[in-house]
């Protein structure tokens, strides 16, 4: 058993996308971003077009669904989650509109922001990932981590958007989740690092359909993933952790470097 970061299990998680049922609930009304967002029960409810110069809690939700798009290639770079609308935010809408075939123009009005919402889910998880997939693989669920079970489920619903970014990049091609969050006690038993990204819910080893290692490595580093592991493993390790410095690990880890 390796003893590095990322030690892997079995693909044990389901690889099956979802169908068109659940993806997007009625509007609701306007939801502050706050921990209870991972569990909201309704579409985002978008009260405004976003631009360039907006702040507040509805650009944070914005960045946090477009922080898959933080680079056209590769680039050791993150849209952050500060709820201000700058010119990177801008260019990752861009980015977003373009591969939806939405106009770009890196302005969030209803057509962008209603397609933003087709990729979220009526229980806060999103449209081609399942909470069970990234919960500890030892029966926890979100629980026993070195956070709380209601931050870890925010930590995997802001991964979950970056996954999305990552999919349709690879052209539509399903992802397994192999590891994602893990208890302490379970990150132990399969020989990962005391401080495992995954004991947070900020990491996923993944494995791309139709895609090898190297192939995911490379489309992960337009993706805002400031943690990389090495391509030669058969599974691909991402997650965010210059986003998280009070986790302890606020420097990039690109393992292969820029590939």
């Amino acid at each position: 058993m390796t003893t590095g970061e990322h030690a892997p299990r079995g693909l044990d998680r389901r690889a099956l996308l979802r169908g068109a049922a659940g993806l997007t609930a009625a509007a609701g009304m306007a939801a502050a971003v706050n921990l209870a967002s991972a569990t909201r029960a309704s579409a985002y409810g978008w009260t405004r077009t976003l631009q360039q110069g907006a702040t507040g809690a509805d650009v944070t939700e914005l960045q946090i669904r477009v922080g898959g798009w933080a680079a056209a290639g590769a680039s050791q770079t993150f849209i952050a989650w500060d709820g201000d609308f700058g010119p990177a935010t801008a260019a990752a809408v861009r980015r977003f509109q373009s591969a939806y075939g939405l106009p770009a123009d890196g302005i969030a009005g209803p057509q962008t922001q209603s397609v933003l919402n087709s990729l979220e889910s009526g229980d806060g998880s999103t449209a081609h990932f399942e909470w069970s997939e990234f919960q500890s693989n030892d029966g926890t669920g979100f629980g026993s981590g070195k956070v709380g079970a209601t931050q870890v489920k925010e930590n995997v619903r802001r991964l979950m958007y970056k996954l999305e970014a990552l999919r349709k990049k690879a052209g539509n091609s399903a992802i397994t989740v192999n590891s994602g969050f893990r208890s302490v006690a379970h990150n132990a038993s399969v020989g990962g690092a005391s401080n495992s990204m995954h004991v947070y819910g900020v990491a996923a080893d993944i494995v791309v359909a139709g895609h090898s290692t190297l192939q995911v490595y490379r489309i992960a580093e337009t993706c805002g993933f400031s943690g990389l592991e090495a391509y030669t493993h058969s599974w691909q390790h991402v997650d965010s952790r210059v986003q998280y410095p009070s986790y302890g690990s606020g420097s990039w880890w690109w393992e292969s470097g820029t590939v």
